[in-house]
């Protein structure tokens, strides 16, 4: 019996020892079959980009020194001009003429590589022409300086706008015609307490606080549908007069005509106003 015990004890150590071996060969094979771990890529800092933002800024104070030009001005242009571009002289103008900058915005910037880039203005000149202007910008360390002659490029082109194919609900119109001249009074006035009145619940509309006046509405065109619409309503505001040079004549109050989109809820007989805000689609407004 000791014999076979000891014969047990051994076979055990024996299978013990031989799985141990086996589970260390097999993990060599295994790390020597797998390809080797890639190494980690190196951070690279980033190339330093156009400053596009001060370029724009930068075209814009340009636009004015250029597209301004006067005989009676022409020393104190090419002044401005050398601020952009040391050796601009009058950068192409003859000397003759007159012309006068109404407005200026940035259209676009076009980067066209890491240190150059056109920036686009849409300008406004005498009897309010429109153009756009491709000014060069070359940015260097910080340092930025228009890179030659700008270029005149055609205004965009007018857009027709196409009409709105929806039919009229004329029963919505009326009903609509008879009640938001006092809900306009009441945005024109900025009163909230009159604005809950005509508010959809949980509609949260806030008036102009008296800059205006209520004139009139001009025309409402409903679409046809469910419960919920989104209209357009015409309407004309009275401005505040402008001081009057003589005492004895009151100055005329202008008035502007003015286009409005609703969101409107109807309740009963009646239309709550859930939002409104600029006409954001074509519309065809029918007459009140």
């Amino acid at each position: 019996m000791i014999w076979i015990g000891r014969a047990i004890v051994w076979a055990v150590l024996l299978l013990i020892g031989y799985r141990g071996v086996l589970a260390i060969v097999d993990d060599e094979s295994a790390r020597g079959s797998s390809p080797p771990a890639a190494p980690a890529a190196p951070v690279v800092r980033g190339a330093a980009t156009f400053p596009d933002l001060l370029a724009e800024a930068y075209a814009l104070q340009f636009g004015s020194a250029y597209l301004n030009f006067s005989p009676a001005t022409a020393a104190t242009r090419s002044e401005e001009l050398a601020h952009f571009l040391p050796s601009a002289g009058q950068l192409g103008w003859n000397g003759a003429g007159t012309q006068h900058l109404l407005s200026e915005q940035v259209a676009g910037i076009s980067v066209t590589g890491g240190k150059t880039a056109v920036v686009t203005l849409l300008a406004s000149v005498d009897g309010g022409r429109l153009m756009e202007l491709g000014v060069p910008v070359y940015a260097s360390a910080g340092k930025l300086s228009v890179a030659g002659p700008p270029a005149l490029l055609p205004a965009p082109a007018l857009a027709a706008v196409p009409a709105s194919t929806a039919s009229p609900d004329q029963s919505a119109e009326a009903a609509l015609s008879s009640q938001l001249p006092a809900f306009f009074q009441a945005y024109a006035s900025g009163d909230p307490t009159t604005l809950a009145r005509f508010a959809a619940p949980g509609a949260h509309i806030t008036g102009l606080n008296g800059t205006v006046t209520f004139d009139g509405i001009d025309a409402v065109f409903a679409p046809a549908g469910g419960p919920t619409r989104s209209v357009a309503v015409t309407v004309t505001w009275e401005l505040p007069a402008g001081a009057s040079r003589s005492k004895k004549v009151a100055a005329a109050p202008a008035a502007l005509e003015m286009g409005y989109q609703l969101t409107v809820i109807r309740q009963g007989s009646s239309w709550d106003v859930r939002s409104i805000g600029a006409l954001d689609q074509p519309q065809s407004p029918g007459p009140p």
